[in-house]
């Protein structure tokens, strides 16, 4: 394989990349990674898993997970101001590492982002389902309320990326809005037993430290979905400014989001009672009813929202990598296709929506049924710990990659490109094992088997790529966003 016809390939990649220029700014970018994130899902959801270890220390735990994502998104911020590409984690990868490795990465991406839509379908599901049958009686099967906003995301994501983030936008504020609001009520009321920094101190913690670190274990899936502006950047105006700046606001603001409505809920509850909450619990509805009891119809809405922007983003970024890896010719080039009216990758989406609705249906069929809550339930919790089993490995890959990129291109500072990557590799792998080893229960413990089965069809894959088609792995990761010029102009 020579350098020319490299060089060549790599120019084909660009010319036919067809996604729409320029079509979002700094604020769209932060919206795709906040929302994925998905803030009133996580804070009415997440903390009582956590709870039953670090219990009234929970906001500490979310203020540390704060930190260690931040340490986290320091290399992948470097990669994508370097490499403005929508394979995101896979360009990275792919150039720092190597195409194989890169190949991998975008297997386990294809994990971690695919199943998200499929998960958030089964939460939908079973949510309204109980809340329509408390409510007013009716029952409807989970799938059918599901497919629902199933097919609501596949027609924003062919009309493109600006009719999704337009309704993400309008969805994210609304749900933001209205954990604010009651966590600020809670507060203004002073709580159960009156305001107290208490719960952000390590002697909350009923078990103590190893309270917290197994806290640490569930709060950290909160912040699952923060680098998804990176999947825009050739989208983006200004992508090597724009989408650094937008994983750092959109974690930095919902991290300390989570952080008080965290605190506001320790304290509504009170600091004795939020030990003995566990993951069947639903404090956020309680706190709405003995504190604003008109708001209890809000809070159900911000937690349908929520959820809808998380499958409508992660959605977005899912395709996004799919069609890049069509173009480069890792795929097959049906994803590579973008309708040339709505510069949107429409093979991709129909594709992928299709497969969300078909895993979301077998999933529930087979764990607990398409007539029962239990069954959407089940879908969530199987796939949510799937698709974080991962992206986990994916964060470290990618860490790794900033390492060796930088001490490649000669530009290696050993804080920024050194450090700070090493640390969050020993975060991330330490939060992989904690999430094996905190599931013990079947069919959990054989999810990990699972993703080591695919990880190795994967490496088979690439290894056949690297004998049967050299030329197209020689290129991989070669296509990058084109607005540099935009930026220096």
């Amino acid at each position: 394989m020579t350098k020319k016809v490299a060089q060549a390939n790599r120019e084909s990649a660009k010319d036919s990349s067809g996604l729409r220029r320029n079509a979002l700014g700094l604020g769209g970018a932060v919206i795709m990674s906040a929302a994925i994130m998905g803030p009133a899902v996580s804070t009415f959801f997440n903390p009582q898993f956590s709870m039953p270890f670090s219990g009234a220390a929970t906001p500490l735990v979310y203020a540390i997970c704060l930190v260690a994502i931040l340490i986290t998104a320091s290399g992948i911020m470097e990669m994508s101001a370097r490499l403005p590409s929508a394979g995101a984690f896979y360009t990275y990868v792919t150039r720092g590492i190597g195409p194989k490795s890169g190949f991998v990465t975008g297997g386990l991406m294809f994990v971690a982002y695919a199943l998200l839509p499929p998960a958030e379908i089964g939460l939908i599901g079973s949510y309204l389902q109980g809340t329509l049958r408390e409510e007013f009686g009716v029952s409807i099967p989970w799938w059918v309320i599901g497919l629902v906003p199933a097919v609501l995301m596949i027609i924003l994501a062919l009309e493109g990326v600006q009719s999704s983030l337009r309704t993400a936008l309008v969805l994210f504020t609304a749900e933001v809005i209205v954990v604010l609001m009651l966590s600020l009520i809670i507060v203004i009321h002073g709580g159960k037993n009156g305001l107290t920094l208490h719960p952000l101190s390590p002697n909350a913690s009923p078990h103590g430290v190893s309270g917290l670190v197994t806290g640490f274990v569930f709060a950290a899936l909160s912040f699952v979905g923060f680098e998804a502006a990176a999947t825009l950047s050739e989208e983006v105006r200004r992508p090597t400014r724009n989408v650094p700046r937008a994983i750092l606001l959109s974690v930095v603001f919902v991290g300390v989001l989570y952080v008080f409505c965290v605190w506001a809920e320790v304290i509504g509850v009170g600091v004795g009672a939020s030990n003995a909450i566990d993951g069947t619990s639903a404090p956020w509805n309680d706190l709405a009813a003995t504190y604003a009891p008109w708001a209890k119809l809000l809070v159900i809405f911000a937690a349908m929202s929520s959820m809808f922007a998380v499958m409508v983003n992660s959605n977005t970024g899912v395709v996004r990598i799919l069609h890049v890896m069509g173009r480069e010719g890792m795929l097959p080039k049906i994803f590579a296709h973008v309708d040339h009216k709505r510069k949107t990758p429409t093979y991709a989406v129909l594709i992928q929506g299709g497969f969300s609705i078909i895993v979301a249906i077998c999933v529930g069929l087979l764990s607990g049924g398409l007539n029962d809550a239990v069954g959407g339930s089940n879908v969530y919790g199987y796939l949510g710990f799937l698709l974080t089993l991962g992206i986990l490995p994916v964060y470290v890959l990618t860490n790794i990659a900033t390492i060796r990129f930088f001490i490649k291109e000669g530009h290696f500072r050993w804080f920024r490109h050194g450090c700070l990557p090493c640390l969050a590799i020993l975060i991330m792998i330490g939060l992989l094992i904690g999430q094996i080893q905190q599931q013990t229960a079947a069919p959990y413990t054989w999810f990990p088997w699972l993703i080591a089965a695919w990880v190795a069809l994967v490496v088979a894959g690439a290894l056949w790529l690297s004998h049967s088609r050299p030329d197209k792995l020689a290129v991989a990761g070669a296509v990058m966003a084109t607005g540099e010029a935009a930026e220096d102009s």
